[in-house]
C-alpha cells in the first residue's frame, strides 16, 4: 500500500536534525525569530491583542509556556494563540505568495510554546522554525490556482503546518505527528471573507487560531488521538474538496535538497503584502521629486487583478479601522503621499482619519494590468504614474519590493525594526540581551531561557 502523503511528511520531519540544515537556512530561522519577536512587542500594544489576552488570562490552564509581553506562564495551546496573534496582529511579519499567500512564521509560537513544555533547546527552536516554512511554503505552491483564487484563506493550509511543527517540538512519533495533521486539518477551513471587503479583526486572528489548532492536535495525538491519515490526498480531503488542480508531489519532492525559508520574504511596511511595491515605488516618485500632496492630482496603479479587486473595493477608499486601512491600496498610498512613510504610526485611529489624509484618497485609481497579472507570482510588477496639478507626468515601474528575497532586509534593517517595533516596552538592555540571545541560538540552552527575556520592562 502507498503511504498518504501525511506520512511521508510525517516521517521526514521527525527524523530532521539540527545538522542535517543548511548554515544559511540556520541564520534565515534567526532572523524570522528575531522579526517576529519585534511584531510581538509591537502587537502587544494593539487593542485586538489585549482583548484576547485578557480572555486568554481567564480561560488559560496552568502551564511552563510563556507570553510574549507580560511574561504570564500559562498553558502552550493558550501561550501560541496569544503570541502568534501578537506576531500577526499588525501585518507586519513574513510574506510568502506563489499560488497562495501566507505569513509562516505566525506558526513559530507553536514551536516556542511547545518547545518550553518539554525543554527544547536553541537548535530545536531552529528546526521547529524551518519546518514550519518549509511545509507552509510547499503548501503555498501545490494548488492551480490557489486556495484563496477560490475563496478560501490560507489559514486552511497553516492548519495542515502547525501541528507538525508543535509535533516535532513535542518529540512525538512520525505516526503520532501524522494524526495530528489529521486531527488540526480536518476541522480547520477558513473562509477568505475575513479578508474581503470590510475588514475586522479575525483579519488577522485567523491564522494564529490555525496554529493554535496545531498544538492542540499535537497534545492529543501525544495522548492517542486519532486522526485522519488522508487529509490530503484522500476521499474528501484537502486535494478532493479544494480542486480543480493540486501538485502534491510539490509537498514532498525534494525535502532537504535545500531549504524554503531562504526563499522568503520579510516585510518592510505594516500592510498586505501586494500594497508594498506600489508604496514603494510611490515613496520613491514622492522623496525624489519633492512633491507636496497639495501638488498630486492622481495616482494611477497598474497592478494584479487581485489587487484590484481585493484592495480597491469601495470599502478601502473609507476605511475606519487598522484592518481596513493597512489591505487598503488607496490608504496606504495616501499615505505615501501625505507623510511620505507607511510605518505603523499610520495606522493609529486618529492617523487613519487625518483629513490630509482622506483628502489624498480619491486622486488614488487602481486598474488590473492582464500583461501584469502574466508576470505574478514570480514578478510583483506595478507600473505606477503620478500626474501633478501643473502638468507634470513621474512614472516608476517595480518588479518586487524592499523585503524579498531578491533585494531583503539586511541583518542590521532587521534589527532597525526590532528595535523601533520593541522600544515602547523594552529599554535598550532587554532588547540587546534578546538580540543577542537570538543571533546566537546555538547557545541557548532552553526555549524558556529566551522566552523569560520577552517580558516588558517599560
Amino acid at each position: 500500500m502507498t503511504d498518504t502523503i501525511t506520512a511521508t511528511m510525517a516521517r521526514w520531519a521527525t527524523d530532521l536534525t539540527y545538522s542535517d540544515l543548511g548554515e544559511q537556512a540556520i541564520h534565515e530561522a534567526k532572523r524570522y525569530l528575531l522579526d517576529s519577536l519585534g511584531c510581538a512587542f509591537g502587537g502587544y500594544r494593539q487593542e485586538d491583542a489585549r482583548i484576547a489576552l485578557a480572555v486568554l488570562q481567564e480561560i488559560g490552564g496552568e502551564g511552563n509556556a510563556t507570553v510574549i509581553g507580560s511574561g504570564a506562564k500559562t498553558d502552550p495551546v493558550s501561550a501560541s494563540l496569544a503570541n502568534a496573534l501578537m506576531v500577526r496582529v499588525m501585518d507586519y511579519n513574513d510574506i510568502y505568495w506563489q499560488q497562495d499567500p501566507s505569513h509562516p512564521s505566525d506558526i513559530i509560537p507553536a514551536a516556542m510554546a511547545c518547545g518550553e513544555r518539554v525543554g527544547r533547546n536553541g537548535n530545536d527552536l531552529t528546526v521547529g522554525i524551518v519546518l514550519g516554512h518549509e511545509f507552509e511554503m510547499r503548501l503555498c505552491e501545490a494548488a492551480f490556482p490557489g486556495i484563496r483564487e477560490r475563496g478560501w484563506h490560507h489559514a486552511t493550509l497553516t492548519a495542515f503546518v502547525s501541528p507538525i511543527v508543535a509535533s516535532r517540538m513535542l518529540g512525538l512519533t512520525w505516526e503520532q505527528c501524522q494524526h495530528a495533521i489529521g486531527i488540526s486539518a480536518s476541522r480547520h477551513c477558513t473562509l477568505g471573507a475575513v479578508t474581503a471587503g470590510k475588514l475586522t479583526m479575525m483579519k488577522n486572528t485567523v491564522d494564529p487560531m490555525a496554529t493554535q489548532s496545531g498544538v492542540l492536535a499535537a497534545l492529543l495525538a501525544e495522548k492517542g488521538y486519532t486522526g485522519p491519515e488522508h487529509v490530503i490526498d484522500g476521499k474528501e480531503g484537502l486535494a478532493h474538496c479544494y480542486g480543480p488542480e493540486w501538485k502534491l508531489d510539490v509537498l514532498v519532492d525534494g525535502l532537504g535538497e535545500s531549504w524554503r525559508i531562504e526563499r522568503c520574504g520579510m516585510k518592510a511596511f505594516p500592510t498586505e503584502a501586494l500594497t508594498h511595491a506600489p508604496i514603494s515605488a510611490v515613496l520613491e516618485i514622492v522623496i525624489e521629486n519633492d512633491l507636496a500632496p497639495e501638488v498630486v492630482e492622481k495616482v494611477h496603479i497598474r497592478s494584479l487583478a487581485r489587487a484590484a479587486d481585493i484592495l480597491a473595493d469601495p470599502s478601502k477608499y473609507d476605511p475606519r479601522s487598522k484592518e481596513t486601512a493597512d489591505h487598503s491600496l488607496p490608504y496606504v498610498i495616501a499615505a505615501a503621499v501625505a507623510d511620505r512613510q507607511v510605518t505603523p504610526a499610520q495606522f493609529e485611529q486618529d492617523k487613519i482619519m487625518d483629513p490630509r489624509i482622506r483628502e489624498q484618497l480619491n486622486k488614488v485609481e487602481v486598474v488590473a494590468d492582464p500583461e501584469i497579472e502574466k508576470l505574478f507570482p514570480k514578478l510583483q510588477r506595478v507600473i505606477v504614474t503620478i500626474y501633478t496639478t501643473d502638468g507634470r507626468e513621474f512614472t516608476k515601474q517595480l518588479d518586487y519590493p524592499k523585503g524579498d528575497p531578491r533585494n531583503p532586509l539586511t541583518d542590521q534593517e532587521v534589527e532597525e525594526k526590532f528595535d523601533a517595533l520593541a522600544a515602547p516596552v523594552l529599554s535598550d538592555e532587554a532588547r540587546k540581551r534578546i538580540k543577542d540571545a537570538v543571533w546566537s541560538l546555538e547557545k541557548v540552552g532552553s526555549v524558556s531561557e529566551l522566552m523569560d527575556l520577552c517580558r516588558a520592562d517599560r
